[in-house]
């Protein structure tokens, strides 16, 4: 059999994977929805032809949307996923034990379902008995939640159709008011190979509306270019920094991840230059990589006279078409 499903994941780009079966197809009022068993990734997840999710490579993408921010948080014990009606982040999420509810909020009803039924290993964690499902649009449940949740992740598609709204101004400023103190906020923002004009909108905006912002990054094959851009803000402190007994405290030996790790929390925040000049003037990043490339030893200066880390304070630290 010689079947290829082929992704455009840009106007000069595609991706192509040989398909064995396709498991699931239909359309929903929002999207055409396939599941197919692929040679290359196994069973894969596509929405209007653009490849979603797949039981190979999943990991990356899941674990880093949820733990650096989960674990950045002191006590998070309610959070809301946006989109991510696949159940990956949900999944990820409910593995940390101070967490009292999961919310997902997903606006196409007919993408859980057919997650739940050909991908349980992908979905498992909308059965806990700490998930809630929200069908309906996540802009609206999100302004009408104000002081909620400590977390907020937003696994969105593209900046098209109904997911434009995700990656507006507005939105991040409804989402602060949707956070309690400390809170921190993750949105997926794409890749800064092909979409760096929208990566330098996202940063700006969320830099005019969150004390601290900036970004981290992982490696997802199955999306354009496999360097994928996760940007964060924060209500509260450095997310780059997690004291080092709190891994201890969750047990974090038993979350059994593939690739998020206290050194990759770190480490996923060094941006190549190419990446650095996406965020605006004056964010932490962009500004501690000008003086540690500019000014040598002043970083480490500014440092002493803050007082240091302090013993046993910090693990890691500063290192510097539809999804």
């Amino acid at each position: 059999m010689n079947v290829w499903f082929y992704e455009d994941q840009t106007p000069d780009l595609r991706i192509g994977l040989r398909v064995g079966r396709v498991v699931h197809h239909e359309r929903s009022p929002y999207q055409e929805i396939l599941v197919a068993d692929t040679d290359q990734w196994g069973r894969m997840l596509a929405l209007d032809n653009v490849i979603q999710t797949n039981e190979t490579t999943e990991f990356v993408y899941h674990e880093m949307m949820a733990h650096v921010a989960l674990f950045a948080h002191p006590n998070p014990e309610r959070v809301l996923v946006v989109g991510g009606g696949d159940g990956g982040v949900i999944r990820e999420v409910v593995k940390h034990p101070t967490v009292r509810q999961a919310v997902l909020a997903e606006i196409d009803e007919k993408v859980i379902e057919a997650a739940r039924r050909w991908l349980p290993s992908i979905s498992s964690g909308l059965d806990d008995p700490r998930t809630r499902i929200d069908v309906g649009d996540g802009i609206d449940h999100v302004a009408r939640s104000p002081d909620t949740y400590d977390v907020i992740i937003v696994d969105s598609t593209d900046p098209v159709g109904p997911a434009v709204g995700l990656f507006s101004e507005e939105f991040y400023r409804s989402a602060f008011r949707a956070l309690r103190d400390g809170g921190l906020f993750v949105a997926q923002t794409e890749s800064p190979f092909y979409n760096a004009d929208l990566i330098r909108r996202v940063q700006q905006a969320l830099r005019n509306v969150f004390p601290w912002s900036g970004m981290y990054w992982g490696v997802v094959p199955e999306y354009p270019g496999g360097f994928w851009t996760m940007s964060i803000g924060s209500r509260g402190g450095d997310p780059r920094r997690v004291p080092a007994g709190r891994y201890a405290e969750r047990r974090f030996e038993t979350f059994a991840t593939r690739y998020y790790a206290p050194d990759v929390h770190a480490a996923a925040f060094v941006l190549p230059p190419f990446v650095l000049e996406l965020l605006p003037d004056g964010a932490p990043q962009r500004r501690e990589a000008y003086v540690e490339r500019f000014l040598p030893g002043a970083g480490e200066e500014a440092g002493e006279e803050a007082g240091g880390s302090g013993e046993g304070e910090e693990s890691g630290g500063p290192g510097g078409p539809a999804r």
